[in-house]
């Protein structure tokens, strides 16, 4: 049985996120519905140079999503920050994950020259590391990744 597979770019959160919201905080995740509540409150929505958010739709049911903005935590041109990046449990090891990161990977390099990130569990940190992403102490970030940026500028 195939699967239907779809990536679609964010350009207004609605409720169909809610399910994520709740899955995520039943495993102690808040960084979904700070998603929500920063795109409410108009403080995220992922507007500016190179920055986007993108949904992953298994058979049409919203599974996954994550996003890329300039790195907020510095004031240095050509960060960017994956942000907010979530696959729902009942879908996660089929590589939805992956495809979304990938993704968003190959469209940072078209602006950023380097990709930060910070996660808290160690099957996060161990799929980032999978996906080409080190380990790193910096200050706001456990994971960072060089990017070749081919630059529009």
């Amino acid at each position: 049985m195939s699967m239907s597979i779809e990536l679609r770019e964010i350009k207004l959160l609605s409720n169909e996120i809610t399910p994520l919201v709740i899955e995520a905080e039943s495993e102690g995740h808040r960084f979904v519905r700070r998603l929500q509540d920063d795109w409410d409150e108009g403080k995220n929505r992922f507007q500016g140079t190179g920055e986007f958010l993108l949904s992953v739709y298994l058979d049409g049911t919203l599974t996954a999503l994550g996003g890329l903005n300039k790195d907020p935590y510095l004031n240095t041109e050509g960060i960017g920050r994956l942000r907010h990046v979530y696959v729902s449990p009942s879908v996660r090891h089929q590589g939805i994950g992956g495809l979304l990161v990938n993704r968003i990977i190959e469209q940072a390099a078209q602006t950023f020259l380097i990709l930060r990130l910070r996660t808290t569990t160690t099957g996060a940190a161990t799929f980032y590391e999978k996906l080409g992403f080190e380990r790193t102490n910096e200050d706001a970030a456990t994971h960072i990744l060089h990017l070749r940026a081919q630059s529009r500028l």
